[in-house]
């Protein structure tokens, strides 16, 4: 769990209770063991294996967490902000943008570079990082992967042949293949500044600045961040449906249709549970998509 204003990542067991801290709590950017190092507002995590990736969203660095060690280093990222677009570079020399969340594929970490409206590669062996998708330009432009626009991309995901993306500023849900060339497209959304609250298909369909999305049995899960809702998305119809939230917001368990939440983020799934970071509640919410009921993480 990415405690993002405690500057930290909790480790917890499915059932909430809080076994490992990693980071002192404290702002800053210190590599070493966990209860010593220091990050600045993480977002997004990876793991792979014992390493959990995390974006260190305004360290502008990505860090690894060893769960064996019990060790932090920076992998990539100076701490300093890039000020130039489309610099590649290699491990600790070269400057980020505010990257937001990761997915690790085939040797490859890709990184939602929100602050340059971007996808990024790194190599996992090499820590060789360049811009993926995306030019650079903020919009919502489809095409191919270099000439493409993004808005601030955040949430991560991929069914294992395309990346799936929230482009957060244009509120909108994209996609990015995987392997070169390749191409990005929409499966719902406009443009900056078109958004609202309507399941449907394009053009109809609405979304309003979405942060995370997963996909789990051919379906995407996507947190409607302003709209406080958890939507549907089918890839293969271009479908979106509300699954949870009244679109109120507030803190209330219980059936899908009038369970509420505020403002939420970040997704994952485990053990056919719906895990979402309610990040304006400060909770930890779960779906369980047997039941379809909505209940709060006791994280103790």
């Amino acid at each position: 769990i990415t405690d993002s204003n405690h500057h930290r990542i909790l480790i917890a067991r499915p059932e909430g209770a809080i076994e490992g801290v990693i980071g002192s709590g404290a702002a800053g950017f210190a590599d070493g063991p966990f209860e010593n190092a220091t990050f600045n507002h993480p977002q997004g995590t990876a793991l792979d294996g014992e390493i959990l990736y995390i974006a260190d969203t305004e360290n502008h660095a990505i860090r690894a967490a060893n769960l064996r060690t019990r060790q932090v280093t920076t992998v990539l990222g100076t701490g300093r902000q890039a000020r130039q677009s489309n610099e590649a570079g290699r491990g600790k020399s070269v400057d980020l943008n505010s990257p937001w969340d990761l997915l690790v594929h085939a040797g490859k970490l890709y990184i939602a570079m929100a602050g340059a409206h971007q996808l990024w590669v790194a190599d996992l062996v090499t820590w060789e990082a360049r811009p993926y998708a995306g030019s650079g330009r903020e919009a919502r432009i489809d095409g191919p992967l270099a000439s493409a626009a993004l808005a601030q991309p955040s949430g991560l995901t991929t069914d294992g042949k395309k990346i799936y993306f929230a482009d957060s500023e244009t509120s909108s849900v994209r996609w990015a293949d995987l392997g070169n060339p390749g191409q990005v497209g929409t499966l719902i959304g406009e443009d900056l500044f078109e958004f609202g609250d309507r399941d449907g298909t394009r053009p109809h369909a609405r979304l309003q600045h979405p942060l995370g999305v997963t996909f789990e049995g051919g379906l995407l899960y996507v947190a409607d961040t302003y709209n406080s809702k958890i939507k549907i998305i089918d890839p293969a119809r271009g479908a979106s449906v509300t699954f949870a939230g009244t679109g109120k917001h507030g803190a209330r368990d219980g059936k899908l249709a009038e369970a509420t939440f505020n403002e939420p983020g970040g997704l994952a799934f485990l053990n056919g549970q719906l895990y979402i970071a309610d990040t304006n509640n400060h909770l930890i919410r779960v779906i369980d998509l047997a039941s379809k009921q909505v209940r709060t993480l006791p994280v103790r």
